[in-house]
């Protein structure tokens, strides 16, 4: 903001027919000053989940994010018959709970539970915004450790042991985003998941993805995102002899006061990065045997926890 003064010497220069070079002073100093004050880009997401990955957008300092995920079974139940007495899915769901924290504007942490049985908690650091005569991007890190506690499964190698630390998978990614406009906003998620168990002598323990991700704006309240996760290796693992693909995911999001709703359409079940990344046994399609695709929502309610500084003095003025 420029100052009192400086702006009081500027329109004594102007008026009085000050020296010119002093004129030339002034508004070069007024320049810098206002190069100074970045315009940084909002909203970019409307929320810390894209669909399944996050986004790089955090909760502000004091505020707790209840979250509740839920993936339907396949629609087509490994068969027509199946399909029918499942309700196409309705009644195979898996639910994760989760709760996010806001610890700085520019740092959050959270922890879920899922019914496939994952514990997981991350960190997610806002490292650079994107401004309007600054970066022409936001970047941040996100890093999450998860731990699988499912009955201890048939090695593929028999002189193998089955240890605690095998149940333990970190995921690390990068989230470069950038908002074109007010309606169109895009992310790349450059990512690793190191499995700390696999049968290395077919598979790597670390499997890189290139995430991609969008929103676009229909309305003041509504938009249309997609998410797609692209394996650069690892591409023919197996799980417990599944083949695994690459997960592509659809939602319809609409904000209404303090909750955020998404419904989506995806070929991952799984609510844990370590699986729908690397993972996924399901594949995308519409028509029996190939269609394995599920429908799910997200719902979003956010809680000031922690009061910031001066909160109390804003609200006075207010009334």
């Amino acid at each position: 903001m420029l100052t009192f003064k400086k702006t009081a010497i500027l329109v004594a220069l102007c008026f009085t027919g000050g020296i010119s070079f002093a004129q030339d002073d002034m508004f070069a100093d007024l320049n810098k000053e206002i190069a100074k004050q970045k315009d940084y880009a909002a909203y970019t997401f409307k929320s810390t989940r894209l669909l399944d990955g996050s986004t790089i957008e955090n909760l502000a300092s004091g505020v707790l994010d209840f979250r509740i995920s839920h993936r339907f079974g396949a629609m087509d139940g490994g068969s027509v018959g199946n399909a029918v007495q499942n309700l196409y899915g309705v009644d195979n769901a898996i639910t994760k709970i989760g709760v996010d924290f806001g610890i700085t504007p520019w740092l959050m942490v959270g922890v879920g539970h899922s019914a496939s049985k994952d514990n997981d908690g991350f960190v997610k650091a806002k490292i650079i915004r994107q401004a309007t005569n600054g970066m022409p991007f936001t970047l941040s890190y996100f890093g999450s450790i998860d731990m699988e506690t499912l009955p201890a499964p048939q090695l593929p190698v028999a002189t193998d042991s089955w240890l605690f630390t095998n149940r333990l998978f970190f995921t690390n990614q990068l989230l470069i985003a950038r908002k074109f406009n007010n309606s169109l906003s895009l992310q790349l998620m450059p990512t690793l998941v190191h499995y700390n168990y696999v049968d290395s002598s077919k598979f790597s323990n670390n499997t890189f993805a290139l995430g991609i991700g969008g929103r676009m704006k229909l309305t003041k309240r509504a938009a249309i995102t997609a998410e797609y996760y692209y394996r650069l290796n690892n591409t023919n693992l197996l799980v417990n002899g599944h083949t695994t693909y690459n997960t592509f995911s659809l939602g319809y999001e609409v904000e209404t006061g303090g909750h955020v709703f998404q419904f989506i359409v995806s070929n991952a079940q799984s609510l844990a990065e370590r699986s729908f990344i690397g993972q996924n046994t399901d594949s995308w399609g519409f028509l029996y045997p190939k269609n394995s695709l599920h429908l799910g929502f997200n719902i979003s309610r956010v809680f000031t926890i922690i009061k910031p500084e001066g909160f109390k003095e804003e609200e006075k003025k207010k009334w």
